[in-house]
């Protein structure tokens, strides 16, 4: 899990800096705006797997 929830992160940060370099944004406001969404995406992913394997066990 947290090498998933890494990942996502450093994806959703590259995304963002690909798309400030693209589109000549200087304020670096794709870069913080995905990496913000990546990093809510990730901690949904977990705790959705941390339910599945709790529900599981029930």
């Amino acid at each position: 899990m947290a090498i998933q929830m890494g990942a996502t992160i450093y994806l959703g940060s590259l995304l963002g800096e690909w798309l400030d370099a693209k589109f000549n944004n200087t304020n670096q406001l794709y870069y913080k705006v995905v990496t913000l969404l990546a990093v809510f995406i990730a901690m949904y992913a977990v705790i959705r797997q941390v339910l599945n394997i709790t529900n599981k066990n029930d």
